[in-house]
């Protein structure tokens, strides 16, 4: 049987998507009336047909009705504890406390350094802060659990400091469960739980929000020569997957966000496809989130090679991503990129 998924195409944004909703000529995306869209691909893994949304009803019986059901997921205003969609997209700010991470290695795994760091990102727009202990850049190692609470600890000690979300960049549900009483607001374990058999039983029992990510294979091998057929619609099924064997496990929730992983097992083809297509995403119904600052494909396209250089990638790959209706944005470099997004939004 042919599977077909529904992408959201053709945007609107601004006062010029306010006037295209009155008129109902365009559709708010996530209950946003400053971003629209008019059209949308209907997709299987053969060919692609791009259908004004007047059209829809002259479609095939079965084609329809797959169309208007993920068009309620697409139209509706997603939520999650703890955040306001209103004003998107929503800042995740980077805190690697590690050595040897690919961007900031070394640059914040003080005490001292790491508080800091994170008070400026709050102070410059960020609602969430990530923190992680481990490396996962590609062909890095897994560390101990001793050395990762040891890093995690120095900041976490100060939670009463950061006015804002806590995001918990971990695989390890150990870690996990000694920082719960440090009122932590997010799980974003990169592995997609499968680095560690208990993670999604922890989450079960303590109903944590958290991010669901893709990965293929692991951080030591994920980039050599990854592979997949169909890679947009790959990773869509994987979401579909772990949602369903999330709710068959008794999550019930819907503080869940969906993190496609770029540069987790893809290459460059791979990545510019997933932007390039991320508001697919929209249809499985819950809050998107894209992390692509400072990553390689930016260096593969524009030949700089400073991963500190590539502010320039890293915020016209956002803007794009905005447009698309991403909600959640993870950087580091969160002055300039709501700088950008600010002066962008003032011209609509």
């Amino acid at each position: 049987m042919i599977k077909y998924y529904t992408r959201a195409c053709n945007f609107y944004f601004g006062s010029k998507s306010v006037e295209k909703i009155k008129k109902k000529l365009s559709l708010p995306l996530n209950g946003n009336r400053y971003l629209s869209f008019d059209s949308i691909e209907i997709i299987n893994r053969k060919k692609i047909k791009t259908i004004h949304i007047k059209d829809i009803k002259k479609q095939k019986k079965f084609i329809k009705k797959k169309i208007f059901h993920d068009l309620k997921s697409i139209i509706k205003k997603k939520k999650f504890k703890g955040l306001n969609f209103n004003n998107t997209p929503i800042f995740m700010g980077i805190i690697n406390v590690t050595p040897d991470s690919f961007s900031d290695g070394g640059k914040f795994n003080s005490r001292k350094k790491g508080l800091k760091q994170a008070q400026h990102l709050i102070k410059n727009g960020c609602k969430i802060i990530d923190i992680g202990g481990e490396s996962t850049r590609p062909g890095s190692k897994a560390v101990p659990y001793s050395i990762e609470w040891r890093r995690i600890n120095k900041i976490l000690k100060f939670r009463n400091k950061l006015n804002c979300l806590i995001s918990l960049d971990t695989r390890k549900t150990q870690i996990m469960k000694n920082f719960t009483k440090n009122k932590i607001n997010i799980i974003n374990d990169i592995s997609g739980f499968g680095f560690d058999s208990d993670t999604l039983n922890f989450l079960k029992k303590s109903k944590i929000p958290f991010i669901i990510n893709h990965i293929q294979g692991n951080p030591e091998n994920m980039q050599k020569n990854p592979k997949y057929k169909n890679v947009l619609l790959e990773i869509y099924d994987y979401f579909e997957e772990q949602i369903k064997k999330i709710r068959n496990i008794g999550i019930n929730h819907n503080n869940i966000i969906l993190d496609p992983g770029i540069g987790f097992g893809k290459n460059l083809k791979h990545n510019i496809t997933l932007i390039s297509n991320i508001s697919i995403f929209h249809s499985l119904g819950f809050p998107i989130m894209l992390g692509a600052s400072r990553k390689r494909f930016i260096v593969q396209l524009s030949g700089i090679n400073n991963s500190n250089e590539r502010l320039g990638g890293t915020i016209s790959t956002n803007l794009y991503a905005m447009m698309q209706g991403v909600q959640i944005l993870r950087v580091h470099d969160v002055n300039e990129l709501n700088q950008s997004i600010k002066v962008f939004k003032s011209f609509y």
